[in-house]
């Protein structure tokens, strides 16, 4: 015992190992019980297991000390039972430190042994097996490595780490099929999801944690070196047949990120001023706090990864801008959270300061609030909108009610908006009250809004870049609403406005009869006795008209056509514009006014040059339902019309109407043609195209009266330049 108090470590463990054995032999099993040996108990108080057991942990103890792990090891096991468990711990630790030591010296002989004896104090010590599964491998011990692997598996079948040294044994003994076996499908099936995942998100993203920007590739790296991914392989492997789901919502929940929308202002942080950096180390002033602020936010909300449009993009990389921006809608539709930040709209504010807020006026925003599910408004502070802590502004009624009423978007598509060429004059008109600092961006921000691709040309003229953006919408849908609008016309195309402010006037809305007036003008037709096969005529060439076309900037428009008998100015001073009485074949006489300098001429004075009104042809004036668009469910599209509509036969199966319900729909069509409608002054090119002569006001034109047939059946399609 001296040599122990005096630090002699070996020395001590060396004598009490000598005495152990006499000791042994007199607090044995049958000793214990021997009444000779009772007396001492008696007598002096002896506690002969305390001694056996203090001699024997002393001599551990001194191994210990000595270094002499094995031996404090072996000398333990016999008696583990009876050591307390900081003992066993503290003797734990001390292999793992001299087997950590052996590692630094790549004695990975001493590292198995080191280990293989913590073991033995403990076989259930989890981390123990993997790093002497570890150092098997190191020293190609495979089936050693994998017995362990097996035994990590079998403590806990949800380890990654087990897994892992499983598959590296495996492989590196040449048992590849059960190597690939035991990984690849749990792991090609993770990567399917990921890619699934970030094929609709941004390019790069902001890692909220580290602060740095990532691309695609560091942002799969991230994933593959986490936990996450770890724990999803592992769980993964344990499920046969492989559960394909969890696998999707665990990497949509490490994925989820938050995007930013705000009013850009000076000096904003680009790409190259944080590539590179870590976000949360630049200067916190200005738009760098800004920044910041918002990565906070969306790290605080639970989103590993967040996205801003001033540093995500690469604003020098054409290539990359093109498909940013054709990606934008899509982008801003997939996140997790879209955080609006409104800078000048102070702490407290009453409810009104959303619509008036900067934000509210620019092109960009419509899309950056449509598109998201969950948005939530942030003050110039930081603080909620309203203090409103609701998970979602989008259910706040009070928020919602300020923004339709700013915006003259319906709640509906506020809450659920889908893109798409449906209703495309009353969206143009949600843009035409907003503004770019680009010209060229008021028709790129509708590019998602309508569901269209088309080439990002920077530096072309706004004429070009809307009229590209409204002939893939009238190509693509047949959509003629877009034709209703007031002011200059476009370069582009003389049917097209030059600026989105055209559309900012409501629609030109007529006046459309009930189903009794309908009924009582059909009968005074019948009465009349009108030529029926004349208005079958009508009607089926109408029905066989093609739909609008548009390419390469022309026009195929079709149309009824009235021709222009007169035209003749009115005098008015000052002559900013210009007033004409028209009158064209088989139309009421009207007023145009325009900027235009048009030549008067009369049946008297003709002119070689020929003007046409023109009704644009609608398919709903033929009375049919319309086709399917991109807001209803094929269900719906499949649902039988009423047995009641006049269209159909008593038969389901008839596919033709009989001839007094055919004749009827014939009259109807008459009836709605002579109503008022919007109309299109046209004047005659030198090739035969046709030139849009825009007015001040819609040109509101009208059928003589109900028998005038004959003047409507100019039917035809006409190139507009």
């Amino acid at each position: 015992m001296l040599a122990f108090e005096d630090g002699r470590y070996s020395e001590a463990a060396d004598r009490l190992s000598d005495s152990i054995p006499s000791i042994t032999d007199l607090v044995s099993g049958k000793a214990l019980f021997d009444p000779r040996l009772k007396i001492f108990v008696v007598l002096f108080g002896w506690n002969l297991d305390s001694l056996w057991l203090t001699v024997n942990q002393k001599r551990c103890d001194a191994l210990l000390r000595a270094d002499r792990v094995i031996e404090a090891v072996e000398s333990h096991q016999y008696m583990m039972h009876m050591i307390d468990d900081a003992f066993k711990k503290n003797c734990i630790a001390c292999c793992v430190a001299k087997a950590d030591e052996a590692i630094a010296a790549s004695n990975y002989e001493a590292v198995i042994e080191l280990y293989s004896a913590g073991i033995g104090l403990d076989f259930s010590c989890e981390s123990l097996l993997v790093h002497r599964s570890e150092a098997n491998l190191k020293r190609n011990f495979f089936a050693e490595a994998l017995h362990d692997a097996d035994k990590v598996i079998e403590l806990d079948p949800s380890s990654y780490l087990g897994y892992e040294l499983k598959h590296a044994a495996l492989h590196k003994a040449g048992r590849y099929d059960e190597a690939i076996e035991n990984l690849s499908e749990a792991d090609d099936a993770i990567r399917r999801a990921v890619h699934c995942e970030l094929e609709s998100a941004p390019l790069r993203l902001l890692n909220t944690w580290t602060g740095r920007l990532c691309d695609r590739e560091a942002q799969i790296n991230a994933f593959v070196e986490s936990t996450e991914y770890k724990e999803l392989l592992s769980s993964s492997m344990t499920h046969d047949p492989l559960q394909t789901e969890p696998i999707r919502e665990a990497v949509e929940k490490y994925f989820s990120w938050a995007m930013l929308s705000h009013r850009w202002e000076s000096k904003e942080p680009l790409l190259h001023d944080i590539q590179g950096k870590v976000v949360y180390d630049l200067d916190p002033a200005g738009t760098v706090l800004k920044l910041q602020t918002f990565f906070q936010i969306a790290r605080d909300a639970g989103h590993r990864w967040a996205w801003s449009d001033t540093c995500c993009i690469n604003q020098n990389n054409n290539v990359e801008l093109q498909r940013s921006v054709n990606s934008m809608f899509v982008w801003y539709r997939q996140p997790a959270l879209t955080i609006i930040y409104l800078s000048d709209v102070p702490p407290s504010a009453k409810s009104g300061a959303l619509a008036n807020s900067v934000w509210n006026t620019r092109g960009w925003t419509v899309q950056e609030f449509l598109a998201p599910d969950v948005v939530l408004f942030y003050q110039k502070d930081w603080t909620l909108y309203l203090n409103d802590r609701s998970p979602n502004h989008k259910d706040s009624l009070t928020i919602m009610q300020e923004l339709e009423h700013s915006t003259g978007i319906d709640a509906q598509a506020l809450v659920a908006f889908r893109p798409g060429m449906t209703r495309a004059r009353e969206k143009l008109q949600w843009e035409s009250t907003r503004a770019t600092t680009l010209q060229e961006d008021i028709a790129y921000s509708l590019f998602g809004i309508f569901g269209v691709h088309l080439p990002v040309i920077y530096d072309e003229t706004k004429h070009n870049a809307l009229g590209r953006l409204l002939q893939e919408i009238i190509a693509q849908s047949g959509d003629i609403t877009t034709l209703d609008w007031v002011g200059k016309s476009s370069n582009f195309n003389s049917c097209l406005p030059a600026d989105i402010v055209s559309y900012k006037p409501p629609p030109c809305t007529l006046p459309s009869l009930s189903e009794d007036q309908m009924q009582t003008s059909v009968s005074l037709l019948q009465n009349a006795a009108i030529d029926v096969e004349l208005a079958s005529t009508l009607y089926n060439r109408l029905d066989n008209l093609s739909a609008p076309r548009f390419a390469n900037r022309r026009l195929q428009l079709p149309c009824i056509a009235f021709p222009v008998t007169e035209v003749r100015r009115r005098r008015q001073d000052p002559e900013t514009t210009f007033s004409y009485d028209v009158k064209a074949d088989g139309l009421e006489d009207m007023l145009i006014t325009t900027e235009d300098k048009l030549i008067q001429f009369s049946p008297a004075r003709p002119t070689p040059q020929s003007f046409l009104l023109v009704r644009p042809w609608n398919r709903h004036d033929l009375g049919l339902p319309d086709f399917p668009d991109d807001t209803q469910s094929v269900d719906d599209w499949l649902e039988p019309l009423s047995p009641s509509s006049e269209f159909l036969g008593d038969s389901p199966g008839d596919n033709e109407p009989d001839d007094s319900a055919a004749h009827s729909r014939e009259l109807r069509l008459i009836v709605r043609l002579t109503q008022p409608f919007g109309a299109l002054l046209l004047a005659q090119q030198r090739g035969g195209e046709y030139k849009r002569i825009t007015s001040d006001y819609n040109i509101i034109a009208q059928v003589r009266d109900m028998t005038s047939v004959r003047d409507v059946m100019d039917v035809r399609t006409l190139e507009i330049l």
